[in-house]
């Protein structure tokens, strides 16, 4: 991206006029997306708004919420499988009791309309097979709802409707940012075997005024590797930081972790 020509870092951007913040789905992907606002927030770089998916929706909705991204990354980091693992005979390996309860108990505020910044969360209406995009009411239901893995959890009900993780119809996360907003977009790559190799689901978003950050090389985390999440984090924080100044090329920013000096 240039201006008369002349190449553009992605913090001269950002500091250009406001900016939205969008956070793909990514299973465990939210340590990565924690080491990014970490970044954001030490340089003073805050969004208008946020919009995204499942791991996205949980560490954009709770920065958005009040929370700092310092007070974010130590709970995420201090993470144990025994908060959020409630096996229980259903449409799904975990109830998610546990889960919204860990929720609810970090969030300091309930609802949409008390967060500093708009937020959209993309969620799965399973009964219409669609997007759905939650962005007023309860907090805690709403992430829970968007991080509820088919299989894993169990579907979440809100106002008669069951949802599940908005990842698996809105990969990117962003049905909820309005056409034509400047946006900042943080790609997770996805190693799901399910999504076909030249699935759009995988590709960068097409979208005028956007910029997307691709942060590559960055350890795997999940349920069974929560001390991945650590490496993963700062990682993702240094790679975020030194992407600040890099070049804006054809609207995209591209760090390899390993390169990052931590």
């Amino acid at each position: 991206m240039n201006v008369s020509g002349l190449e553009i870092t992605l913090r001269e951007w950002l500091g250009a006029g406001p900016f939205a913040l969008g956070l793909s789905s990514g299973f465990f992907g939210f340590f990565a997306h924690a080491g990014l606002i970490s970044a954001l927030e030490k340089e003073g770089l805050f969004p208008a708004r946020v919009a995204g998916s499942s791991a996205g929706a949980l560490v954009g909705t709770l920065w958005t919420a009040r929370l700092s991204a310092r007070a974010i990354s130590d709970r995420l980091l201090s993470l144990e499988r025994k908060e959020f693992w409630d096996p229980f005979p259903g449409p799904g390996l975990l109830r998610g009791r546990r889960f919204r309860r860990m929720l609810e108990s970090l969030l300091p505020v309930r609802d949409f309309s008390d967060c500093r910044w708009p937020a959209a969360i993309s969620v799965l209406d399973v009964a219409a097979r669609r997007v759905h995009v939650l962005d007023s009411g309860p907090l805690a239901p709403a992430i829970h709802a968007s991080c509820a893995v088919p299989f894993l959890f169990h579907p979440v009900w809100i106002g008669g409707r069951a949802y599940l993780d908005g990842g698996v119809v809105d990969r990117h996360g962003l049905a909820g940012i309005p056409d034509g907003a400047r946006l900042l977009y943080h790609h997770l790559a996805s190693r799901s075997p399910w999504r076909r190799k030249n699935s759009p689901a995988l590709m960068l978003p097409e979208r005028p005024e956007t910029v997307s950050l691709v942060i590559e090389g960055l350890p795997r985390s999940g349920p069974f590797r929560l001390e991945n999440g650590t490496r993963a984090y700062a990682l993702a924080r240094a790679a975020a930081r030194r992407a600040l100044d890099e070049p804006i090329v054809d609207g995209v920013v591209r760090v390899t972790a390993e390169d990052c000096q931590l």
